[in-house]
């Protein structure tokens, strides 16, 4: 009887290590996750790697196993991340400063070569954080103050996109994007010193343009009277008579019609000025 108990017992205690080891061995991966197992510090195999080219839900969520007590999973979320860069100082190419909050979306392509060289998510953020500091002084320290606050910046934000992601493939990671949240300049007098190099900028920006303007309308002008000139000599070269009573009548019009003042004119009426009242002689 006691060897029916033992055995009894062995069974039991074999079925709850078997039920362990079964339950040990399963490891449910979610959709936004993939696994990385690893077997004696070593990653030997991924579970729902993120591929761009495959759709979600084909490629190895759900119920996977390895072997328990020897294998460990470690989970690295597949979406896309994004990485806050801490308030920083960039002093730009004519010694402006500015102060610059930033942010980076990346996502975790290669988990293997993630755990091999930064270990987890927040390491990686650690390692990546200076770089992209680093890359954003470099950056923008090669260009003027205006085009740090202008359309211009959207090709300085690629480059730095670039470079970015360049380092941080090293660690298993794809930089989609890197954009700035705000740019303010600094409070106090370097604040007001920007505020009056810009007005006094667009102050002379604006005189530039009045100037031009006018030097063209006096060009205009200068043209358009030197062409009425060529049209009066040409009209007087075809018909001297008939352009002699035209410019006539024209001064008749501005002395008698149009003239606002109370002033007397006093003529003789055989003055040449009324010669075309006298008919042609």
């Amino acid at each position: 009887m006691n060897s029916v108990l033992e055995n009894y017992k062995a069974l039991v205690i074999a079925a709850i290590i078997a039920v362990v080891a079964l339950a040990s061995s399963i490891v449910i991966v979610p959709e936004t996750h993939q696994a990385v197992v690893v077997f004696t510090g070593k990653p030997v195999r991924v579970f729902n790697q993120f591929r761009p080219d495959v759709p979600y839900g084909q490629t190895g969520a759900g119920i996977n196993f390895r072997w328990p007590f020897f294998e460990q999973v470690r989970m690295i979320d597949r979406r896309v991340l994004d990485l806050d860069m801490e308030r920083t100082q960039v002093l730009s190419n004519d010694q402006q400063r500015l102060q610059v909050d930033a942010y980076a979306r990346y996502r975790i392509i290669d988990p293997v070569k993630l755990v091999e060289k930064a270990g987890t998510e927040a390491q990686l953020e650690a390692q990546l954080l200076p770089i992209l500091t680093s890359v954003l002084r470099q950056e923008l320290g090669r260009r003027p103050f205006s085009a740090l606050i202008s359309a211009e910046r959207g090709t300085a934000m690629t480059n730095i996109t670039k470079t970015l992601d360049r380092q941080a493939r090293n660690y298993g990671a794809q930089v989609l994007d890197v954009r700035i949240k705000r740019a303010d300049l600094p409070e106090g007098r370097p604040l007001d010193a920007a505020f009056t190099r810009m007005e006094t900028d667009r102050q002379e920006e604006a005189a530039t343009i009045r100037a031009a303007g006018q030097r063209d309308a006096q060009i205009i002008q200068a043209e358009a009277s030197a062409a009425a000139a060529r049209t009066y000599a040409d009209a007087y070269g075809k018909d001297p008579a008939f352009y002699d009573f035209y410019r006539a009548m024209q001064s008749y019009r501005q002395t008698f019609l149009t003239g606002e003042g109370q002033s007397s004119l006093v003529l003789s009426d055989d003055s040449e000025y009324f010669r075309q009242f006298k008919g042609q002689r």
